[in-house]
């Protein structure tokens, strides 16, 4: 997959520290990855949530963060649209952010 906003989380480990390595490993197993379908992603990820507008959520640092992405199956595209804690989480929309 290409990830869209890789700065995005560059940006959030350098503000929590704590999830640099969790994001940076999530980074690379994305990029490495070939989904086609939500199925494809859910059997590689099987904690994420598959929502609506084709958005996932995936849990980062054993669920203190959360990431929404866009996921363009045909194009293989993950665009990063947001990523906070779980308060964070809840004050955002995640089927149209």
């Amino acid at each position: 997959m290409r990830i869209i906003s890789r700065r995005v989380l560059r940006a959030f480990w350098e503000q929590h520290p704590d999830a640099e390595q969790q994001l940076r490993a999530w980074f690379y197993g994305v990029r490495k990855a070939s989904w086609r379908t939500p199925e494809d992603l859910k059997a590689a990820h099987g904690n994420a949530s598959i929502i609506s507008n084709n958005r996932v959520v995936f849990n980062i640092k054993g669920n203190r963060y959360r990431l929404v992405g866009m996921i363009r199956y045909d194009l293989g595209i993950l665009y990063v649209r947001f990523i906070g804690s779980h308060e964070e989480y809840n004050s955002v929309d995640a089927t149209t952010i």
